[in-house]
């Protein structure tokens, strides 16, 4: 991906939209992901997304291992954030490249 302007734009306004759900949740992070994992049914979404994360981190390892680069950022922001790691690395890794 030469000019990843979809990766942009769905970078910003996903980061957008957590920022503005952090403010104005009326519980923390940590209480809402215990919430979710409390029923099988969320919890399925919730392990399926992290699965997916895995991999993608996976990826990210490589991809990054294979230009001589470090993709810690990028997992430690995928293991908070899930999709912000990744959409950043396609971002980054995609204006960066020739």
């Amino acid at each position: 991906m030469h000019r990843p302007y979809i990766a942009l734009a769905a970078l910003l306004g996903f980061t957008l939209y957590t920022l503005f759900t952090m403010l104005t949740a009326e519980q923390s992070l940590l209480a809402f992901g215990r919430e979710l994992m409390a029923r099988p049914d969320t919890a399925q979404v919730v392990i399926d997304l992290y699965l997916m994360a895995a991999l993608a981190c996976v990826w990210m390892y490589r991809d990054a291992r294979g230009r001589g680069r470090s993709a810690l950022p990028y997992i430690l922001l995928t293991a908070v954030f899930v999709s912000v790691g990744p959409l950043l690395y396609i971002v980054v890794k995609g204006f960066r490249d020739e």
